[in-house]
């Protein structure tokens, strides 16, 4: 009967302890969650557009391609530019804007020159479709003389 009460006993200590640990590391983040927002410490990175405003420095804006916004995020990141992306509802295409500041203007400059080389290279590398590609050689086949068409169907088999 003893070593049942006791088995109990602790069961029920490792279940409040458990319990007492969960409670008290949410306690810990909720209290530094307050702080940092008492303390109004400035935000990195990613932010909303109130909290970028809040920061007291002027925001810069640009246009983003919804297929760049990765790119772009990344290079702000390195430069420690903090950023707000705001998607423009209206457009039919989406078009994002990007408001971001930094203490130092070099940073801005440096994200915005750095994105812009990287979106003139990836406009330049465009390739044709695949589709487009099988099309031109299905012409160019079409044009060659009917024993080149015969060893290609022999090959292809």
């Amino acid at each position: 009967m003893n070593d049942e009460v006791s088995e109990k006993s602790v069961h029920l200590a490792f279940r409040v302890g458990k319990v007492s640990a969960v409670t008290l590391w949410r306690g810990l983040k909720s209290f530094l969650r307050h702080r940092r927002e008492k303390r109004m410490l400035p935000k990195e990175g990613k932010q909303t557009v109130k909290q970028l405003i809040k920061q007291g420095q002027g925001a810069s804006s640009m246009e983003v391609g919804g297929e760049s916004m990765r790119t772009f995020k990344k290079i702000a990141n390195k430069y420690g530019v903090d950023y707000a992306i705001v998607k423009d509802k209206t457009a039919d295409p989406p078009k994002y804007t990007c408001f971001f500041k930094a203490k130092d203007i070099d940073a801005i400059t440096a994200v915005v020159k750095e994105y812009s080389a990287k979106m003139v290279k990836r406009e330049k590398k465009e390739k044709p479709s695949i589709l487009e590609q099988l099309r031109k050689i299905k012409e160019k086949i079409a044009m060659q003389p009917r024993r080149v068409k015969e060893k290609f169907k022999e090959n292809v088999r």
